[in-house]
């Protein structure tokens, strides 16, 4: 009769001796060092992150917009110019705006041309297939995946045009 009870709780632990006779042992309720308790280390990065951000910031405002002479009468003597502190800014967006540009040079020259078959066709083009429903009735079956084709979309877009 011990062999088939068993014990389901998230404060008890199952083991399994040798002879197959199931014990339980109630875990302490001041037990630290059980289970996984705390933050994971994920929370503290994010924490620290955040904190060292905000120190970071406060720091930069400090230097950037405080005189010299009241630095200096609390007793910080040495730091960068206050050049660097409108230079770097500058040169962080001015260096992501001509990222931008490069990112969008490369892919217009990638792009082939609108005359290029290449911009019709490609290895991946897929045919129109002649699909016959085999049903019959008001359902229709979904057809299966292909391009349309340049006569087709050409009669689709410019059939009133004259």
């Amino acid at each position: 009769m011990e062999d088939k009870l068993s014990v389901n709780s998230p404060r008890r632990v199952l083991s399994f001796s040798k002879r197959r006779r199931a014990t339980v042992s109630f875990l302490d309720r001041d037990d630290k060092h059980s289970g996984n308790h705390g933050p994971k280390p994920s929370e503290v990065y994010g924490f620290v992150g955040s904190i060292t951000v905000i120190v970071a910031s406060v720091v930069f405002v400090v230097w950037a917009y405080v005189p010299d002479p009241w630095l200096h009468s609390i007793g910080i003597f040495y730091y960068p110019s206050k050049y660097w502190a409108l230079a770097v800014p500058v040169y962080a967006m001015v260096t992501i705006v001509l990222a931008f540009g490069f990112y969008l040079g490369l892919n217009l020259m990638a792009t082939p041309p609108p005359t290029s078959l290449n911009a019709m066709f490609d290895e991946f083009s897929r045919e129109p297939a002649n699909f016959v429903p085999s049903m019959s009735g008001d359902e229709q079956p979904i057809q299966p995946i292909s391009d349309i084709g340049i006569p087709k979309i050409n009669y689709r877009m410019f059939n009133g045009v004259k």
